[in-house]
């Protein structure tokens, strides 16, 4: 896989005010396809952020999803419509370079939405 094929995947980044929530997101996206890993990160984060005028200070737990750029509009949308939030984080970053292995499996696993797998 080279650069210019390395740029059409991304690592997409989720906050979530719990585990349970998080955990429910992540099963949700890798069993549709929607993305071929996400990590938990199961220590929670401090955020510091306002919200209608007020500054706000919460406990979020991160999630870390791989994907492809093909598959943001769908993810966003499944993020949206299982997060609590009024206005759940999503922000995409490139990926510029990796493991030529490890980006043949991303791009074989986040191969958009499908019907739930057990």
């Amino acid at each position: 896989m080279n650069r210019a094929e390395a740029r059409n995947k991304r690592i997409v980044l989720v906050t979530c005010p719990s585990v349970a929530r998080a955990r429910k997101i992540a099963r949700a996206v890798v069993q549709t396809g929607l993305a071929a890993c996400v990590n938990l990160i199961h220590s929670p984060v401090e955020s510091f952020y306002t919200w209608k005028g007020k500054l706000e200070k919460a406990r979020e737990y991160l999630l870390v999803m791989k994907t492809s750029a093909k598959q943001l509009p769908a993810l966003e949308n499944e993020v949206k419509r299982l997060h609590s939030y009024d206005v759940p984080e999503f922000v995409a970053l490139p990926i510029t370079e990796g493991s030529k292995k490890y980006l043949s499996w991303l791009n074989e696993s986040a191969t958009g939405p499908r019907k739930n797998r057990k």
